[in-house]
Order: structure tokens, then sequence, then C-alpha cells
């Protein structure tokens, strides 16, 4: 299964945050990747914030979801390249500063790569695909498959 990297440009807005989530929860469920929904959601939710908290609302931004290997790279452009995220530690009476400590908790890696105009803010989440293109390991798409190798004539 071939899974092609899209692109999605919206204006930073809280109430475009919902959107996103479903339309992420949806595209990865046809990708066959339902076991990273919940926490490419929490990434999205938080990457968007982040801009509309930091870089401000009506922002033009991007989402772009794409493979990495067999990682789900989920990732946020906006315009604003001297905003850049931290890591910080919230005390438990802070109102905001966890976003990127819950992302960095959901997620195997993430970073920012700095374009002339804009930044990427990503993160990537573990699969278990064994290959980018391939099937989660999981064994009743196992059988399905041999089953279907039998029917083929390739077995």
């Amino acid at each position: 299964m071939t899974r092609k990297p899209w692109e999605l440009p919206f204006l930073a807005e809280p109430e475009e945050v919902a959107g996103l989530r479903r339309v992420v929860r949806l595209h990865l469920r046809l990708w066959g990747l339902s076991e990273v929904v919940d926490a490419a959601e929490i990434c999205v939710s938080e990457l968007a914030a982040n801009v509309i908290t930091h870089v401000g609302e009506g922002t033009p931004a991007t989402l772009v979801v794409e493979m990495n290997g067999t990682h789900l790279r989920v990732a946020l452009r906006d315009p604003d390249t001297r905003v850049l995220p931290t890591l910080v530690h919230a005390e438990p009476d802070d109102e905001s500063g966890r976003g990127m400590a819950l992302l960095d908790a959901v997620s195997d890696r993430w970073g920012v790569i700095l374009g002339a105009e804009s930044k990427l803010v990503w993160c990537d989440l573990a699969t278990s695909l064994s290959t980018p293109d391939g099937h989660v390991d999981d064994r009743r798409v196992a059988k399905g498959e041999a089953c279907l190798t039998l029917y083929s004539g390739g077995g």
C-alpha cells in the first residue's frame, strides 16, 4: 500500500483544530494505521495550538502528514521562523507550557526544520509497519495475505 504524503492548508484558528483532528483520524484509518490515531490527534492539536498561541490566530499554516520510513510524520508549517517551540517544565499551577512536553511524551522524536520563509515543526510516531508500504504487523493480515496468495496461484 502506497501512503502518499498530503498537505492541508488552514488558518490557525481554535475552531479549526477539531476539523484537523477528524481529517487525520479518517486518513490514518484509510492508511491502516488506526494504532497511531490517538497519538497523531494529540500531536495535531498541540502543534496547531502552538501556532495559535505563539505565532497568532489567523496565521496561514499547513498540516503535513507523511511516512518517514515506518514512522508516521505529523508536521505543521507556519511562516514565522523567529518563534521556535521549546520544551519547558510546567509547574502544577501553571496554566500553560505543557504542549511540547505532551508532544514529546507521545512521539518518538520531534524537531524543527527552518526554511528561508517558514518553519516545519514535526513529530514521528512509531507504527507496527515492517516496511513503509507494507501492512501493520498483525497476525490476521498475515493470514489474509497467505490466503490471497493461495487463490492467486502463488502458493
